[in-house]
């Protein structure tokens, strides 16, 4: 198996297409440059040092060091999604579900992978656990992102109808039934999306990256399949969590619609 080395070089070549983006910018003067600037600098910055902590943790192989990177990676990922929500919920609690949930459904699904498909030696090889369950937790983010902001938003533009139907008795999740599925439509649509166009409209990153790097095509289209089936678990875990938590979130015991929980980004 051979791939060829890149440098320093053929990175700030290719950084050529990002700048072609900042000059489409400036021309239609949308005001995107700095942003692409600042992200694409974070992203190197980022990579630079997961890169290097990764290179630090798979040569000691210890399941208590692949432990606490995941968790790192999670409460990040518990960032992203507050921070992503235009109204969020107050408290801890919010913060806790946007972790809590895409943490649990990709530790699951890597979980899963590791001890029964793969079935590396040891089972908690982080050369194996974390990019899995960093695709998993990317993957649950977005879902879990998607969930949350429909809901909350959907519960302020429909108030009226939700707190009608709370008044004639319905429960709060009966009262939010159709928002909460229609959340959870949304939430799911990206990994439909996405396992619908493999192969036919894309080539997905981590099956171009193996080609890349010298396997075979069909072995590398196997460990695709195999992701997006883990994916599409997972997903389907955290926003099915999001959502149920979402709505305890933004009601109470007595089932009332508890708006006064939410603040404008």
């Amino acid at each position: 198996m051979t791939y060829i080395a890149l440098d320093t070089t053929d990175l700030a070549i290719a950084a050529i297409l990002l700048i072609a983006n900042g000059l489409v910018s400036v021309w239609f003067r949308l005001g995107l440059e700095r942003t692409l600037a600042i992200a694409a600098l974070r992203m190197v910055v980022q990579l630079a040092i997961v890169a290097l902590a990764l290179r630090f943790i798979f040569s000691l192989d210890s399941a208590l060091w692949t432990a606490l990177f995941a968790l790192f990676m999670a409460a990040a990922a518990g960032y992203e999604v507050v921070s992503r929500q235009e109204r969020r919920v107050t408290g801890v609690a919010a913060t806790a579900l946007g972790a809590g949930a895409p943490f649990f459904a990709g530790l699951v699904a890597t979980l899963f992978a590791t001890t029964l498909v793969i079935g590396p030696d040891p089972w908690y090889a982080p050369r194996y656990v974390l990019p899995i369950f960093g695709m998993m937790l990317g993957n649950a983010l977005q879902g879990t992102s998607l969930v949350l902001d429909f809901i909350t938003s959907a519960a302020v533009r429909e108030r009226a109808a939700i707190e009608a139907r709370l008044a004639l008795g319905a429960g709060r999740y009966e009262a939010v039934d159709t928002i909460l599925r229609r959340a959870l439509t949304t939430g799911l649509m990206p990994i439909v999306t996405a396992m619908a166009t493999t192969g036919i409209v894309a080539l997905p990153g981590m099956m171009t990256g193996q080609i890349l790097a010298g396997v075979d095509p069909v072995e590398a289209a196997k460990y695709q399949v195999m992701i997006l089936f883990l994916v599409a678990g997972s997903t389907g875990m955290a926003v099915v969590a999001a959502g149920l938590g979402a709505v305890l979130l933004i009601t109470d015991d007595r089932h009332r619609l508890r708006l006064d929980r939410l603040t404008r980004k």
